[in-house]
């Protein structure tokens, strides 16, 4: 184990001790010991020794509630500028976010920050609250939680080059004002996690879709919030009644790895049947060519290579071009 790997952990035990989480730490540990045994990336101790080169620098300015963006240009000299940049380009391709560090602009592939902006409208504010991100990506909305005030905020991911760009970023979260302490991410699935029953606000955007068996996950979900505690779920829909659930074929969008696609109406059934209560719709926004492109930070294909040139209202297999709903609910 390396020492950055042990203090991540380390770090998150200690968070972990004394909250509503405690009871975690009972199969956590040996979870994580068993992954840094057997379940690393072949590239992970590469992308460790390229971390440890990140110079530390001087934050004088950070936002966190309207961006996250870290530094100024004035923090560090037009060597150290390069020398950051050079080393963020290692951990390409960048999905989530943008990000802003010491004046360099992390164009990512997804513009998060709209996605965000049309969800915290809705949802309980998070000033105190035990949040957990599953498939959270690089951490981007993770951040934008702590600028909300969450009181601790937990990541899962089992895709560990996000692993790395998440601490990357929070490599340069050093200020008085930011309570890095409490912000982790652990390089897991949900289906690793016990049933903890115990955070505040659980949120999953973008996952649902992935999985072979929606209604165990939603179950998962339902499973680590506590009584009364509220699910944020993002996912792809279609249009249609609550009998409306297209399945599609061996790719959509060209992605492989897409089972389910509800309507709002069907999912909200869906919702109700799991025990959920107080459910509502409260966006529903077409994936635009802006908000999800390439980038010189994600530079292969994006969503414009995977509609029909023809009529971006499709697929390029012919499906409905992406549609995405934000859906809020509470635990009975």
């Amino acid at each position: 184990m390396s020492k950055l790997e042990q203090t991540w952990l380390t770090d998150c035990y200690k968070s972990l001790l004394d909250s509503p989480l405690s009871h975690w730490l009972q199969t956590l540990p040996a979870l994580m010991d068993e992954w840094q045994r057997h379940g690393k990336h072949g590239e992970f101790d590469k992308w460790c020794r390229l971390l440890s080169k990140l110079p530390t620098t001087e934050v004088d300015q950070f936002s966190l509630k309207h961006a996250v963006t870290l530094g100024s240009e004035q923090n560090v000299n037009d060597y150290t500028q390069k020398q950051i940049e050079g080393l963020l380009k290692q951990f390409m391709p960048w999905r989530k976010g943008p990000f802003d560090i010491h004046g360099i602009h992390i164009d990512t592939e997804w513009r998060s920050d709209w996605k965000w902006d049309r969800v915290v409208p809705h949802i309980t504010p998070l000033k105190g609250r035990n949040v957990l991100d599953v498939g959270c990506g690089s951490g981007y909305h993770m951040w934008r939680m702590l600028g909300e005030e969450a009181n601790r905020v937990i990541g899962i991911d089992p895709t560990q080059l996000f692993l790395i760009q998440f601490q990357a970023i929070k490599h340069f979260a050093h200020h008085p004002q930011i309570a890095r302490e409490n912000i982790h991410f652990l390089p897991m699935g949900i289906e690793d996690m016990q049933p903890l029953k115990a955070f505040d606000t659980v949120f999953s955007m973008g996952v649902l879709y992935h999985r072979k068996d929606p209604m165990a996950f939603l179950t998962q979900l339902k499973d680590q919030l506590r009584k009364g505690g509220e699910l944020i779920l993002e996912t792809l829909v279609v249009d249609g009644d609550e009998n409306t659930v297209l399945m599609a074929g061996e790719r959509y969008a060209q992605m492989r790895n897409v089972w389910f696609l509800p309507s709002t109406a069907a999912l909200t059934v869906w919702l109700a049947r799991l025990g959920f209560e107080h459910i509502r719709v409260v966006d529903v926004n077409h994936t635009t060519l802006d908000e999800q492109r390439s980038t010189s930070w994600m530079e292969t294909q994006s969503l414009k290579d995977f509609l029909d040139p023809e009529d971006i209202t499709r697929t390029i297999e012919g499906y409905p071009a992406p549609q995405r709903a934000v859906i809020v609910a509470n635990k009975k």
